[in-house]
């Protein structure tokens, strides 16, 4: 049986494919550790342009709205376009933003340039995916996805430490200047080695979906907004968050009503019709959710309560990022002999639970460093095990520019489960907090002889520093409440690591269920004839 036409020209051989990879790899790169890395240097920017900490948080928001938006429209673009010179002029505007970003001098400047350079990017990943998957024939698609996921996996870790090794040695615009030799040279590389596939006629100004694309940016940009700003503005008190979640809600419902129904769809809604794009896309939502999610939990637990600082809690997630890169090739190997998607991903699932209860279990408000090791391998283990099978499930009987959306779904779907994993994981610790502080409060009696004890030698070691009686006291009570303040935090991210672990582990049995792998073998045998 021959391949499908659209297919077969896009495999590339030797030499060739290992530029078109590395230069893909690189682009995502690019993308995901600037999605991270200006986590820690949010400090030293809003002492430099004069900013208040709401302010300088756009500067990750507005990158994560300009992503979001720009992801489902990508395969379009690329037909439009054609993939080699819309992929090559998204690296030259990410590039050009980042140099922009370094020289801004005011916070709402730095806040537009990095909305711009998120559209920039969040071409960059989803592009850089279907490339490589389309580089490799049918059979390889196992390990062309296990180098793809090197990058998505180990950008977010690589972030932290590299953003906090800059920050001390150089100044916060360098986080955004080192982009600039990488992306020129990916550019060059795009345009002597990336091929476009040959798409059908490009449609006129006429026949663009403008209405689609305003409802698709009103849609993902206003739950965008929601997400990384609910908590900060108390959620529903806000009338911003209200306005927002109603436009999202009604945009969303308009936009799949325009797609399903216009002849000329800026994203084709019936991809969906694949029983494996399907599956891919809630599992990669999940997977969205708890890779983001736990490598948000881990820094802010090490530094607000263990007292890290950022290269020191970056440096933790290094031996997490290092586990997932070796087990990338050997689950690609896996895949190619033809062990079933489903029964990885059950295990991964069961993995990444087995890592959130030991979790769970060491956390106190001492912790040291050397706890973490283990069950960060585990974690690194688990994420391996999860990300490659999904994505080759997801895309595995996917063919020509249907490769192209069905990137351009499970990418979105990802960024999705990672921002409501954030949103989830901080609104969940505030309220948690609450809950453990008032429980602690109320076993505390004035009258415990204990507790007396406790006050009464507090306020002589503070006496013993000069301090007056009644101050003393005073300073002994505030002592007090900042281990109870402490102590529930402690037990709020326990929380998360349990129930983290629990959402993993009600997905087996789902996973099991699915039956997509018998397809993924007569789409390997296809492409061996």
């Amino acid at each position: 049986m021959n391949r499908p036409s659209l297919d077969e020209p896009l495999v590339e051989y030797g030499a060739r494919r290992v530029v078109v990879t590395i230069t893909a790899i690189f682009c995502a790169l690019l993308e995901i550790v600037d999605t991270t890395i200006v986590n820690v240097a949010l400090n030293d920017m809003k002492g430099n342009l004069g900013a208040t900490l709401p302010e300088i948080s756009w500067v990750i928001t507005a990158y994560a709205i300009g992503n979001v938006i720009i992801v489902p429209m990508t395969s379009w673009l690329s037909q439009q376009f054609g993939r080699r010179n819309y992929f090559a002029a998204s690296i030259v505007l990410f590039t050009v933003c980042s140099f922009l970003c370094g020289n801004a001098t005011g916070i709402w400047e730095l806040v537009f340039f990095r909305f711009v350079q998120g559209l920039g990017g969040g071409a960059l990943l989803v592009t850089s995916q279907t490339i490589i998957t389309e580089s490799y024939p049918s059979e390889k698609r196992g390990m062309a996805q296990a180098i793809y996921g090197l990058g998505v996996i180990i950008g977010p870790t690589l972030g932290p430490p590299l953003g906090g090794y800059i920050v001390e040695n150089f100044s916060w615009p360098y986080i955004f200047y080192i982009n600039i030799p990488i992306g020129v040279i990916a550019t060059l590389l795009t345009l002597q080695f990336v091929r476009s596939p040959k798409y059908g006629e490009k449609k006129s100004i006429h026949e663009i979906d403008w209405l689609g694309i305003a409802l698709l940016a009103s849609a993902v940009g206003s739950l965008q907004y929601v997400l990384e700003k609910g908590h900060e503005e108390d959620w529903f008190a806000s009338n911003a968050i209200i306005f927002c979640t109603v436009l999202a809600i009604f945009s969303f419902f308009f936009f799949i009503w325009r797609e399903l129904s216009y002849e000329n769809p800026i994203v084709d809604l019936r991809v969906l019709k694949n029983g494996n794009l399907r599956i891919g896309t809630i599992l990669t939502f999940i997977l969205g959710f708890g890779l983001y999610g736990s490598t948000f939990i881990i820094p802010l637990y090490t530094q607000s309560i263990l007292g890290w600082n950022a290269f020191q809690a970056g440096m933790l997630m290094i031996p997490s990022a290092l586990t997932t890169a070796f087990m990338m090739p050997i689950i690609g190997r896996l895949l190619q002999k033809g062990v079933k998607q489903h029964y990885l991903v059950a295990i991964g699932m069961a993995i990444f639970f087995f890592y959130s209860f030991w979790g769970y279990k060491i956390l106190t408000p001492n912790t040291p460093e050397d706890a973490f090791y283990w069950p960060l391998i585990v974690r690194g283990a688990g994420l391996g095990l999860l990300f490659i099978p999904i994505t080759t499930l997801s895309l595995s009987t996917l063919k020509g520019k249907e490769i192209g959306e069905g990137a351009a779904f499970t990418g979105m779907m990802r960024q999705l489960g990672g921002s409501f994993g954030v949103a989830a994981i901080s609104t969940f610790i505030s309220s948690q907090n609450m809950v453990h502080r008032s429980n602690l409060v109320s076993h505390l009696n004035s009258e415990d002889p204990l507790l007396q004890q406790r006050i009464g030698g507090m306020q002589h070691a503070f006496m013993a520093k000069g301090m007056a009686p009644d101050v003393a006291l005073h300073s002994a009570y505030q002592g007090l409440e900042g281990i109870v303040t402490r102590q529930s935090m402690v037990l709020s991210y326990m929380d998360v690591f349990l129930y983290l672990g629990i959402m993993f582990l009600i997905c087996i049995p789902f996973v099991l269920l699915a039956k997509g792998s018998k397809v993924k073998v007569e789409t390997i045998a296809e492409g061996m004839h």
